[in-house]
């Protein structure tokens, strides 16, 4: 058998194969007796059609077989003996297998670059320090006192601005396309997400009124109106006034747990600076990545970038679910937004294989301790026993994913270790 190795670009190589005829012809001899054994072939008794009839009845089937395990065959085989080490399965090209004849094909696949690991250590990076004022303070404790707003109706005036007036509508785009409606929707006169066509629609309106409009919509709309033209027909079912309660102590009482106005701001100032602490912690270890990825300039496997490009498709699937939104129906172009991805793609993938190096040169390694710490945190926040969480991780194969993610934890703590990071 003849092998050339192939050098394509620094991380993606080939084997060409010219596999010997004789081995070639010995399987294709093996596979079509066996398959002579179970044939039934009109004219023949079970068991008794000829080899040839049978090469020649099915032979795209023998031949694909054939092919298919010498290709394994020989490509594991080279491969483990090069020490080659493919970050996915080699694609087989250029494919010929004939009677009597070679079989020779090529085997591509992309492995890690080798590279020369920058100075990593002594990085210099600019963050946000952690803040928060009294104005953050603030708005935390109108979001409270918003979330514990009371609607009282309203029945001896029509609705005017600030009101919320509770409305079914119905609706139907200009061009005739899907319509729908939506009964009880609550509706803010005058606030700043709706159409101002619609603000002004409902002002002066009663309980019992009906109205129909046309808005057309700007660009930047929900995606299923964005640039369309809607018709509305509209019934206002109710008018609700919003009781907004004051900020005093006998609100902070009834939050529970606590005695007065200044308790509950101090409560919500450690946990805006818990959150703050967090988000620069996030900020420095990104800040850090991209430093190091500065400093360097390698090719990098298209199977790590297409790894990149999918998880960040997915991630964003996923957050419009969590937000009640299908992937499927928000307008979204999935092959735009991923291929929209690819150069920040390959950033993280040269991060990660710059981060491995770093792991590897400096005896990075994750301990069995570290990781079953980290599933019993996870089984006391989700409220499960270790144990079954363990064996469910291990079933759906996260269990080594979370050992990737404390691994990673500790390179980047490495590399804030030994980094130069000003708080801005």
């Amino acid at each position: 058998m003849k092998v050339d190795y192939i050098e394509e670009t620094s991380v993606r190589k080939a084997l060409a194969f010219e596999v010997d005829k004789e081995l070639v012809q010995a399987e294709i001899d093996r596979r079509a007796k066996e398959l002579a054994k179970k044939a039934r072939l009109p004219g023949f008794r079970p068991g008794k059609t000829p080899p040839a009839v049978v090469k020649n009845r099915f032979k795209s089937e023998i031949f694909s077989e054939t092919a298919e395990a010498l290709v394994n065959k020989v490509v594991f085989d080279e491969l483990e003996g090069r020490g080659l080490k493919p970050l996915a399965a080699p694609q087989v090209e250029e494919l010929k297998i004939e009677e009597g004849e070679p079989m020779t094909f090529r085997a591509v696949f992309e492995i890690l670059p080798l590279i020369e690991l920058p100075d990593w250590k002594g990085l210099r990076v600019s963050v946000k320090g952690a803040s928060v004022s009294d104005e953050d303070v603030d708005k935390q404790l109108d979001r409270l006192r918003e979330e514990a707003a009371r609607f009282d109706p309203v029945e001896d005036r029509p609705a005017r601005k600030g009101d919320h007036v509770v409305v079914d509508l119905v609706w139907t785009p200009s061009d005739g396309g899907k319509g729908g409606s939506d009964e009880n929707a609550l509706i803010e006169i005058g606030h700043e997400g709706n159409h101002p066509d619609m603000n002004e629609a409902f002002l002066g309106m009663a309980v019992g009124d009906k109205k129909e409009l046309d808005v057309t919509w700007g660009p930047d709309a929900a995606p299923a109106v964005a640039g369309k033209t809607v018709h509305y027909a509209a019934t206002v079912k109710g008018i609700k006034d919003k009781i907004v309660p004051k900020a005093d102590d006998e609100f902070a009482k009834d939050l529970g747990e606590l005695d007065s106005l200044a308790e509950l701001k101090d409560k919500l100032r450690a946990q805006l600076q818990a959150h703050e602490e967090q988000r620069v912690a996030r900020e420095t270890r990104a800040a850090l990545v991209e430093a190091l990825v500065a400093k360097t300039d390698f090719e990098v496997p298209d199977v790590l970038v297409e790894h990149h490009m999918t998880q960040r498709a997915e991630n964003l699937a996923r957050g419009l679910a969590q937000q009640g939104l299908d992937p499927r129906k928000v307008g979204v172009d999935w092959r735009e937004y991923r291929e929209s991805q690819r150069d920040e793609s390959v950033k993280a993938a040269r991060a990660e294989v710059l981060l491995d190096q770093i792991a590897e040169r400096e005896h990075v390694k994750v301990l069995d301790a570290e990781v079953q710490a980290e599933v019993t945190r996870l089984a006391e926040r989700l409220q499960k026993s270790p144990e079954a969480l363990r064996l469910q991780m291990q079933k759906d194969g996260d269990l080594g994913a979370l050992g990737g993610r404390i691994r990673e934890e500790k390179i980047l703590d490495l590399l804030k270790a030994n980094a130069s990071i000003e708080l801005t």
